[in-house]
């Protein structure tokens, strides 16, 4: 049974559901019968790194909002993600555009690393402080999982992989994905948001025993999207 993930680095919720994902993983049975793909997904194709800028000014001009109020937003999704068990940092986090950042993880999903590639990439951006468009720092982060100096050097040396992580976004408009993270499962089920792990569970459970139930999309969670982002 496949499952397809839409997500992006820099989206919190995408990194919550993860968690909240994982530990449906734990509670079913043919988790071992899974074949889970990360896909794609750019909140802001457009951003362009800023020496110096944070994720609290980055909020403040793009919604309009003040600092103040970003710092407490942000605060507020720090203590969502410690109930998943997730350290962030978000006064640390650097803004940064995430066509590398996804480039990278294609290349890792063709030696069998592309979940790890997600969670280090997570981890390098949420907890760290790390600047996740950064060359370098993702030639670091693909040595730390496994990937090879050559390879890592020829992914950004050239556009390997632009095309495929353009193919994703196109197929998460096709099916009508506004926001992340999105999950669908088995072609079956759709699943917005950071969902409670009950209704993963359930959702695969259902996808798995029932190979003629019609599609179904869930209530929606929390959620970074196109328009408001996060």
């Amino acid at each position: 049974m496949k499952i397809e993930i839409w997500s992006d680095v820099m989206c919190p919720f995408c990194y919550i559901g993860k968690r909240k994902f994982e530990a449906a993983l734990e509670k079913f049975n043919q988790k071992n019968q899974l074949e889970i793909v990360w896909k794609s997904f750019q909140l802001n194709p457009e951003m362009e790194y800023t020496e110096g800028d944070t994720l609290n000014k980055y909020l403040a001009r793009h919604k309009g909002w003040t600092e103040e109020y970003a710092r407490s937003a942000n605060q507020h999704v720090t203590s969502m993600a410690k109930e998943s068990g997730l350290e962030f940092n978000l006064e640390k986090a650097i803004p940064a555009n995430t066509l590398k950042a996804h480039r990278l993880i294609h290349l890792a999903a063709k030696s069998g690393l592309q979940d790890n590639a997600e969670e280090t990439l997570f981890s390098a951006y949420f907890t760290e402080g790390k600047n996740v468009g950064d060359t370098d720092t993702l030639i670091a982060l693909g040595k730390k999982i496994g990937l090879g100096d050559s390879e890592l050097k020829d992914l950004f040396e050239g556009n390997k992989y632009v095309n495929d992580v353009e193919a994703d976004i196109l197929e998460a408009q096709q099916i009508g994905v506004r926001g992340v993270p999105f999950f669908v499962i088995d072609r079956k089920y759709a699943i917005s948001g950071a969902q409670p792990s009950e209704v993963f569970l359930q959702a695969m459970e259902k996808a798995f025993t029932d190979s003629e139930i019609p599609s179904a999309t869930e209530p929606n969670g929390e959620s970074c999207d196109v328009e408001e982002q996060c």
